[in-house]
């Protein structure tokens, strides 16, 4: 498959994550008052991931996250040097995704951005007032079981043509647990898109949902060949 093949497929893809994960949040609830609530926003992820594994996992194995790529490749399971491009192909999907939503979600009167539009922060920022060491552990322990999950569903020894279903549900139950601590990223451009468009404190807290997914998602590229007993996919 051509290098700019797997690009595109990873700028759709993320644009696609975001665009539906915080669009529905956004668009479609106010955690946790009205709308389809925090069940609806977690099950919207999952479900971008899920479509987009069937849509285009053949193409580019379905990143849409720069700690998925880097827990990969720390996994034996991607090469290294594809890994920048990937990484600057899903921070540009997730800024136009987020950039589409914005044009959406303001064409309504009381539409501000500085309510959030569904960006990742900690301690006053965080849903729930966690503190930034609970979001900091939170981040790095649910992006490790992400890491775990999709390198468990993707060994050549898993039933095959199921990875999708188990990825996209287990990126709706990190969700459940994680919505009320950050808003949850376990994904630096899903974090980034928003935070542009919010400024501010969004950019400044931003450091943290890149270090926590990263340092995750490394762990456990580390760990997983470890407890499988092999790093082929």
């Amino acid at each position: 498959m051509k290098t700019s093949n797997k690009l595109l497929a990873e700028f759709f893809g993320t644009f696609w994550l975001v665009f539906g994960g915080c669009g529905s949040a956004v668009l479609a609830a106010t955690f946790p008052d009205v709308g389809i609530g925090l069940l609806g926003v977690s099950f919207a992820f999952g479900l971008t991931v899920l479509t987009m594994a069937y849509a285009i996992g053949h193409v580019s194995g379905c990143h849409l996250n720069p700690a998925v790529t880097i827990g990969l490749c720390a996994g034996g399971r991607h090469p290294w040097s594809e890994a920048g491009g990937y990484i600057v192909a899903q921070v540009v999907g997730g800024l136009a995704g987020a950039g589409v939503l914005y044009l959406i979600a303001s064409g309504k009167a009381d539409f501000t951005a500085a309510d959030g539009f569904a960006s990742n922060g900690y301690g006053e920022h965080s849903p729930g007032g966690y503190s930034l060491l609970a979001c900091l552990v939170a981040e790095v322990v649910l992006t490790f079981f992400f890491l775990m999950i999709i390198l468990g569903a993707t060994d050549k020894r898993a039933p095959a043509g199921f990875a999708p279903i188990a990825i996209g549900l287990g990126l709706t139950l990190i969700h459940l647990i994680g919505i009320p601590v950050t808003n949850l990223s376990v994904n630096p451009a899903r974090s980034t898109g928003p935070a542009v468009f919010v400024g501010g404190w969004a950019i400044q807290q931003l450091w943290l949902f890149w270090l926590a997914p990263i340092v995750g998602a490394a762990l456990a590229g580390i760990v997983y060949p470890r407890v499988a007993g092999s790093t082929d996919s």
